[in-house]
């Protein structure tokens, strides 16, 4: 079952998500918060005027001495209640107890504070209390009397409902919250706008993407774009120039292709013509129609090689193979081509062998077996091409002490390489010159591009080998020799495991 196509996600309506949503969080957070400072600063001046209030009510407390003990006196001045209870917004309530706790005046109901809430006679307090259902105000002291124990000071309270501090509040939130709501949604337009500008400059860069020409790859400029898209365009120039390059090789290596076919179907042609003559002038020479029909099997042969080489570099320079790795016994691999080229190095008496590691199984890579396996042939292919008769070709598998490469290595007998054309002989279509050996020039070039796909370490150097004693002794042809040595990554060592 295929795996639901995720949805495509909006980079504008992605940043404007993350700039709204702090906003429309902290906006209820605002609200809270004014509510509780409206509240604070609402309650500052009320709470100063219940004060006074308790401070003017104190001073009305005396002592007086009734049968040798002091009392507590208190008296209301005229018209005192009267004010007391013509507040229009709130109800206001008081209360004085005695020396001990005997009432005095006011309102039996009010409640005392708690003894543990107690406070030094003076000392002004709030408190919120309940009385007849309904919220108060507190502002309460004891009064100091001089000579008597803190325990039994005299006690004033004032009390008043809370109508005019939450209407003072009420209208000190209605003068903040309500401008924020013609400022929010302000504000949530500037945002829009501000970002619908600012992401102006990727809309421009896509059309001026869109605009160009499928065969134009040079570089964008970067001046023309703000600078946190950058790093995006300078990767896709990157991207670009990879890509011209890649272009630029296909053409150069289609172009190479089609002249080195040339040769090979030319002589094809040119053999036949001769041979229909030869057949159409009724004097046609068995011999000489036999040897055009063998140049005609030898260009035939030459270009179906060139063919499978062509064909084995597209496999080689084919990326999807990554995908499809695992893990190989490269000794197997490089044992079974040797035997496959037995016949072809009989032919010409060439000493073809074999040596694979002793020091225990051998470690595995992790690649692509078909790759790997061309890889080997045109190793081989090469050295038995450029090896003279009774010459020597080796195949070699080995593991590094540490385990941690397996080293393939293939020489031979032949002329060798000269240092300068070692980098050289890696390219599509080149052959060392002078060499006279027939072959396409794509061997080599294969194998550097299937061990760059399998992170291989390849080197050339001379093989310092010699011709086997008593296979065509005097043949011209011998020198230094050939060895090629790639050095791959164990599996579960090197990059490639995780390719």
């Amino acid at each position: 079952m295929p795996a639901p196509r995720r949805e495509q996600r909006s980079l504008f309506g992605e940043i404007l998500d993350w700039m709204l949503a702090p906003l429309l969080l902290l906006w209820p957070m605002s609200v809270v918060l004014t509510w509780l400072v409206a509240q604070s600063i609402a309650n500052k001046p009320y709470d100063r005027q219940l004060g006074e209030m308790v401070r003017v009510l104190a001073q009305q407390v005396s002592i007086e001495m009734a049968e040798g003990a002091p009392v507590a006196n208190f008296e209301l001045p005229a018209g005192a209640s009267e004010i007391l209870r013509t507040d229009e917004a709130d109800t206001i309530y008081y209360q004085v107890l005695g020396l001990r706790g005997e009432y005095l005046s006011g309102d039996r109901t009010l409640p005392v504070p708690p003894e543990e809430e107690r406070t030094p006679p003076g000392e002004l307090r709030y408190r919120d209390e309940t009385l007849n259902n309904d919220t108060v105000r507190v502002a309460y002291l004891w009064v100091e009397v001089p000579g008597r124990p803190v325990s039994s000071a005299p006690l004033v309270q004032v009390a008043e409902t809370l109508g005019k501090r939450s209407r003072l509040a009420t209208e000190i939130i209605k003068g903040v919250i309500l401008p924020q709501f013609v400022i929010l949604p302000l504000a949530v337009l500037l945002v829009w706008l501000a970002l619908a500008r600012g992401i102006a400059p990727l809309n421009e860069l896509q059309q001026r993407i869109r605009r160009r020409d499928s065969n134009d790859l040079s570089p964008i400029a970067e001046r023309d774009v703000p600078e946190e898209v950058s790093p995006l365009v300078r990767a896709i120039n990157d991207l670009l120039a990879r890509l011209d390059q890649s272009l630029r090789s296909q053409k150069h290596f289609l172009a190479d292709a089609a002249h080195q076919l040339k040769t090979p179907l030319a002589g094809l042609r040119t053999q036949a013509e001769l041979a229909q003559r030869e057949i159409d002038a009724g004097a046609a020479d068995p011999k000489a129609v036999k040897r055009s029909l063998q140049q005609i099997a030898l260009s035939s042969q030459r270009a179906a090689h060139m063919v499978n080489q062509l064909l084995a570099m597209a496999r080689a320079e084919n990326k999807e193979h990554a995908s499809h790795r695992q893990n190989v016994n490269l000794a197997r691999l490089a044992a079974e081509t040797v035997r496959d080229f037995v016949p072809r190095a009989m032919e010409k008496r060439i000493d073809l062998g074999y040596e694979g590691s002793e020091s225990g199984p051998p470690l595995p890579v992790t690649g692509h077996a078909l790759l790997l396996r061309e890889l080997i042939r045109n190793l081989v292919d090469n050295a038995l091409q450029y090896t003279p008769a009774g010459g020597t070709v080796t195949v070699r598998v080995m593991d590094d002490p540490f385990r941690q490469v397996v080293v393939l290595q293939v020489e031979d007998s032949g002329p060798g390489i000269p240092p300068a054309e070692r980098e050289q002989v890696f390219q599509p279509f080149y052959r060392v010159l002078g060499s006279g050996a027939d072959g396409s020039g794509l061997g080599l070039a294969i194998v550097r591009e299937i061990a760059e796909q399998h992170q291989a370490e390849i080197t050339l150097a001379e093989a310092n080998l010699r011709h086997r004693p008593g296979l065509a002794e005097g043949s011209e042809g011998f020198g230094p020799g050939a060895r090629f040595t790639l050095r791959f990554p164990a599996a579960g060592t090197g990059p490639a495991a995780g390719s």
